[in-house]
């Protein structure tokens, strides 16, 4: 079976996105939760005793009898306990100072997103970092949890804010109005949303628990970055929030036996970008701050506040309000909150703790007696236990208060380890599913590689043996030896797997499939050893053929593959790609020089290299006359005359050029992990300070994008193009981020969802015109201009939309790669003549690169969100997905279209350029991620796998899946050019 070289890549990609998912199902864990569902009060363990039976075997009387819990989303500790906090948050930074409160650093756990932390805060257990995924649409919880707990005992539970509470508690609260968290363009509204119902509910007394999420400072961070001058406003309006909640609360805790509790607290913070999700300081440090008349500390006490895990609040909340600590919980109780209890209920505290861990404990590590916390909870068991002795002895002296404290600090030691050995065990790996991804996407790897003889051919096609494989013995063999393997594995373990949980028809689906490509393989490798002739010169003149250049992108490919491997290369990812451009242009520039500059001295003792000299003389000369042609074809109107009469210099100099434009992009966006806190050209442009400045440059920048695309669109297209981009600036100064000309200062900010629409229209009609030239040239093989054309209008379509998404100071990198792209195309690539793999493998490098110029990095937190809501007035999940995905990998994306648009537009070449494209830029997208998962397979107990090592794989697999269409778009227009080379 003879299948195209564009449509074999194709399908290969897919089978590999396949065998990924599994991998992925299997890499990313089910947390360590209890196997029972629920705690009840009936299984509270009784006080210890020794000998004299104690009566007190159930839960000790709550501490408060209400709670407000005020979770500000994105809330960094420094906006509380740092200089903003005291600036703009006065009435929370002076109960801190007055000594009424209990202020923590409360430090979160990656990924640092909304859904998880909610998870955290309520259950006290670490969510699965897959939930980064999940977090686009949050399940029911299930798992036990505070929430759940205060519903059973009785307690009704009011909430406003986040919808997301709504999605994990359905029908827990008795009152609620929910907020999309994911519509980022408003952080006003979303909040007000939730301040309007306050005086209301602050004055009933039909509520025993609180729970408000305010959303602008996320949203605000999101737009515009933790610097912004919307920041101070926003921290003053949630100060004044607290002053109202403890200003209500405290007349009403005059009247009650039992006072109130209020917690202001974020579920993650907020790094430099205004991002997160990633495990940078600024992002898993956050304020926690305990607002209480039962707090009585001496003022003037204040220090600076301990770091605590973010899981303890739920087993300090719990106890709090006298509920069963959930059962999945890895926290331990904040002593400070019951330091002002007798010491028998400090203990009874402590003693519940314990035992709630040690059950968890038990039930996810089987030889849990021989971990260190649980004999050091069993001696302070004992203890306990002498102590109550005593106590029930009537013994008030105090050397039992001082054996007491002791005896706190032995429980504290104790649940700290409890805690820590539950963290180590915190997910188990579902090694099956893992194996089997993996192999499916090795296989396809091997496939890849042993097609590569007949998929770079002339004929561009291989026959790919299909009949033989699928009718042989040991096809069935395997899949019989597969499926009895299956069995074992799925009756043996007592883990849950997911490939066992799957419906047998897919399993073996599944397994048929590793069947026929195992056997695919070994018949290509069985005809490639038939085919072998022993031959000394073969292996030579090939290894001849191999030019510098080709050594460096082959070196620098495999080089940056072995690279992830290590921590601290994925980390700074980007100095590998900035190094390997800029020694590419240095490899240019060598090329460039050779093809000019030619040896032409006369030697007499060999004739030959005169000849040769002149050869090249010719040969050159005939490339600058076909040049010069094809320059006047193309009728360029800027600067034409100075390029004809100076082109010789401006193609030698175009490498440094090109090297300029580096070292100007490299300080506009830092990115990585080691300098990501410095300050930046972006951000200085970005201040409003420096409105101005960044108004004239997105305006500068928006006509050299229309100058830079606009010589090879219809005139149609170069008129929505025009129309587009001053939409880009229309809707730039809608939100405020730019100002008009006659304007001094932004006046009104909106949601500019109506420009933002106006440039949709304009980029769907150049996409609709582009697809209709492409068509048209299917229909009549022989308008090939019409397919160029449609090509760079779909590409052009493209450069618009990015515009529109791209944060405004990034509009210069935008316009950068315009620039190098031009560069490349008329003084380098036209000349040098490389064939489609070395293009490809470029063009592979200088995507690479730009993903990283744009200020991305292996973090979640730099993932720019809100570039998925312009336009749009609520939260509309695909379109969301889709145009954050786009604005992501918009570098790699741009750059690989731009390949279409040249190999499609070469005339000289033969008509498999874009197949030899197309399959070359399917290998090494494969490579990588099929090394990178055996990487991260031996390295998944690291210290730094889920910091690293698992966002960059997530990248990696999303990246395949965009070349996966990438090479969809390639073979759609193969099959074209396919056409057009058989008639």
């Amino acid at each position: 079976m003879k299948v195209g070289s564009s449509a074999l890549a194709c399908c290969y990609l897919l089978l590999q996105v396949l065998g990924l998912a599994l991998f992925l199902r299997g890499f990313f864990p089910v947390p360590v939760r209890s196997q029972t569902r629920k705690s009840s009060s009936s299984e509270i363990p009784a006080e210890p005793s020794a000998g004299t039976a104690s009566n007190w075997t159930q839960l000790p009387h709550p501490l408060f009898k209400r709670v407000v819990i005020l979770l500000i989303d994105a809330l960094r500790q420094d906006f509380v306990f740092g200089d903003k906090g005291k600036q703009h948050m006065p009435y929370i930074t002076q109960l801190i100072e007055k000594g009424t409160t209990h202020s923590f650093i409360a430090k979160a756990t990656a990924p640092t997103v909304t859904m998880p932390r909610i998870k955290a805060l309520m259950t006290g257990s670490i969510p699965g970092f897959i939930d980064v995924i999940m977090n686009l649409n949050s399940p029911e919880l299930l798992e036990d949890n505070l929430i759940w707990q205060t519903k059973q005992s009785g307690k009704r539970i009011v909430f406003y804010g986040d919808d997301t509470w709504i999605k994990l508690f359905p029908k827990h609260f008795v009152e609620f109005d929910g907020t999309t968290s994911f519509f980022v363009s408003d952080f006003t509204e979303v909040d007000h949303n939730v301040t309007r119902h306050l005086d209301d509910v602050l004055k009933r007394d039909d509520w025993d628990m609180l729970v408000l999420h305010y959303l602008g400072l996320d949203h605000i961070g999101h737009l515009t970055g933790p610097h912004s001058h919307l920041i101070g406003p926003k921290l003053y309006e949630m100060d004044l929030v607290v002053k109202k909640i403890h200003s209500a609360l405290m007349l009403k805790d005059e009247e009650q036996s039992l006072p109130s509790l209020i917690v202001v607290c974020g579920d993650h913070g907020m790094s430099e970008t205004g991002s997160h999700g990633g495990s940078s300081d600024e992002e898993v440090q956050t304020p926690l701050v305990l607002i209480s008349l039962a707090f009585q500390n001496k003022a003037g006490t204040f220090k600076v506040p301990e770091i605590i895990e973010q899981t303890d609040l739920a087993s300090t909340l719990a106890l709090g309000l006298g509920l069963p600590i959930p059962r999945s919980n890895l926290g331990m109780l904040i002593p400070e909150v019951v330091e002002q209890k007798a010491m028998r209920e400090q203990l009874r505290f402590f003693h519940l703790n314990g035992h709630q861990l040690l059950m968890l404990l038990k039930e996810n590590l089987e030889a849990y007696d021989k971990d260190d916390g649980v004999e050091q909870f069993k001696k302070a068991e004992k203890s306990h236990a002498n102590w109550i002795k005593l106590y029930l002895e009537g013994n008030t002296s105090e050397v039992l208060t001082n054996l007491g404290r002791k005896l706190l600090k032995q429980y504290l030691e104790a649940l700290k380890k409890l805690s820590s050995s539950l963290s180590k065990q915190v997910a188990e790996y579902d090694i099956y599913s893992m194996t089997v991804g993996a192999i499916i996407t090795l296989e396809v790897f091997f496939l890849l590689v042993l097609s590569v003889p007949g998929a770079l051919s002339s004929k561009a096609e291989f026959s790919l043996p299909l009949a033989s494989p699928l009718f042989s013995l040991f096809f069935y063999l395997t899949c019989l030896l597969l499926a009895a393997v299956h069995v074992i594995v799925c009756t043996s373990t007592e883990n849950v797997c997911f490939f066992c949980s799957i419906s047998w028809v897919m399993a073996i689906g599944i397994m048929v499939l590793i069947s026929a490509l195992l056997c695919i393989i070994l018949s290509i490798l069985g005809k490639m050893i038939m085919k072998t002739r022993p031959s000394n010169e073969k292996p030579s003149s090939s290894m001849s053929a191999w030019s510098e250049l080709d050594i460096l992108l082959l070196v620098g490919t495999l080089g940056h593959v072995l690279s992830m491997g290590a921590s601290s290369f994925i980390e700074e990812e980007h100095q590998t790609w900035y190094f390997l451009v800029s020694t590419l242009c240095l490899a240019l520039s060598q090329e460039m020089c050779r093809k000019y500059f030619l040896v032409k001295k006369r030697n007499p003792e060999n004739a030959t290299v005169l000849d040769h000299a002149k050869q090249e003389d010719v040969y050159i000369n005939e490339i600058y006359d076909t040049h010069k042609k094809e320059l006047k074809e193309e009728k360029l109107t800027i600067l034409t005359r100075f390029i004809k009469d100076h082109e010789k210099w401006i193609a030698l100099s175009s490498p440094g050029l090109i090297l300029v434009c580096f070292r100007l992009l490299r300080p506009l966006n830092q990115t990585g992990i080691q300098w990501i806190h410095r300050p930046d050209f972006g951000h200085w442009l970005t201040s409003s300070e420096h409105k101005a400045e960044l108004s004239f440059l997105v305006a500068i920048c928006l006509v050299m994008i229309f100058v830079l695309i606009q010589g090879k669109c219809s005139l149609v297209s170069k008129v929505a193009l025009m129309f587009g981009l001053l939409g880009v600036y229309c809707y730039r100064a809608a939100i405020g981020h730019v100002l008009y000309p006659w304007q001094q200062n932004t006046k009104e900010i909106t949601k500019g969802i109506t420009e933002a629409r106006f440039v949709y229209i304009f980029v769907l009609g150049m996409l609709v015109t582009g697809i209709k030239d492409l068509l048209k040239s299917h229909i009549i093989y022989m308008d090939s201009k019409a397919k160029a054309v449609g090509l760079w209008e779909v590409y052009s379509g493209l450069i618009l939309l990015a515009a529109l998404l791209f944060r405004p100071h990034n509009l210069v990198v935008l316009v950068f790669c315009l620039i190098i792209q031009v560069i490349l195309t008329m003084f380098i690539w036209k000349l040098l003549e490389f064939d489609a793999a070395q293009l490809t493998i470029m063009h592979y490098w200088f995507g690479q690169a730009f993903f990283f110029f744009q200020g991305n990095s292996n973090t979640i937190s730099t993932v720019d969100i809100s570039a998925g809501f312009v336009g749009l007035d609520n939260y509309v999940e695909i379109p969301a997905i889709f145009l954050t995905a786009f604005v992501t990998y918009s570098g790699p994306l741009l750059w690989s279209m731009h390949l279409l648009c040249y190999l499609s537009g070469k005339t000289s070449r033969a008509a498999t350029s874009i197949a030899h494209g197309c399959y070359c830029y399917a290998i090494i997208r494969s490579l990588p991620v099929t090394v990178y998962i055996l990487l991260v397979t031996a390295l998944r107990y690291h210290l730094f796998i889920w910091s690293v090592f698992s966002p960059k794989l997530l990248y990696e697999v999303i990246h395949l899946f965009i070349s996966a269409g990438v090479c969809v778009m390639f073979t759609a227009v193969d099959k074209n050019q396919g056409a057009k080379s058989d008639v």
